[in-house]
């Protein structure tokens, strides 16, 4: 099984509005090599990609640089943030609660990935509001459950294609 855990928490079908739309995916590594891995996967999987390389470019991207707001950002459009766990300068974990403490992005799902499985930190961000702790390296499988997701709640009929959760 590649999935380390899943919180109890649903996507919010508030922030999945896609209606017949790619579904728009932000994707945080601070390696390249990983950053294009996850970009291919997605694209792949029929979502439309936005990278960064790390927590703070991410936070800008969103609108929540300092002193940003979020009127002129990609924030109204992302639907799903994959953020690796461990990157330098700010973690997966602090991107994770900035994105859950502020009152636009707090439905936003969020998915961290690590290559390491630590339980307390699996916790950890499942107790401050992951959707989902994944293990690195994500394969198409795992993108495959996340694209699900994004149908199911976007549009129920659809989702019951899908096989599981």
């Amino acid at each position: 099984m590649r999935m380390a855990s899943s919180s109890s928490s649903s996507f919010s079908s508030a922030s999945m509005a896609l209606g017949d739309e790619k579904p728009h995916v932000l994707a945080v590594d601070d390696s390249l090599l990983d950053r294009k891995l996850i970009e291919k996967l997605l694209t792949n999987s029929s979502c439309k990609v936005t990278t960064a390389e790390n927590g703070q470019k991410a936070l800008e991207l969103l609108g929540l640089g300092d002193g940003q707001h979020t009127l002129n950002s990609i924030a109204s459009k992302v639907n799903l943030i994959i953020t690796d766990y461990c990157m330098p300068g700010m973690t997966g974990y602090e991107l994770l609660k900035k994105i859950k403490e502020s009152p636009t992005m707090k439905d936003i799902p969020v998915v961290i990935v690590s290559s390491e499985n630590v339980p307390t930190r699996i916790k950890k961000c499942l107790d401050e509001g992951a959707e989902e702790f994944m293990l690195k390296p994500l394969q198409k499988s795992d993108v495959n459950r996340l694209r699900c997701q994004l149908t199911k709640f976007s549009n129920p009929h659809k989702g019951m294609l899908c096989m599981g959760r």
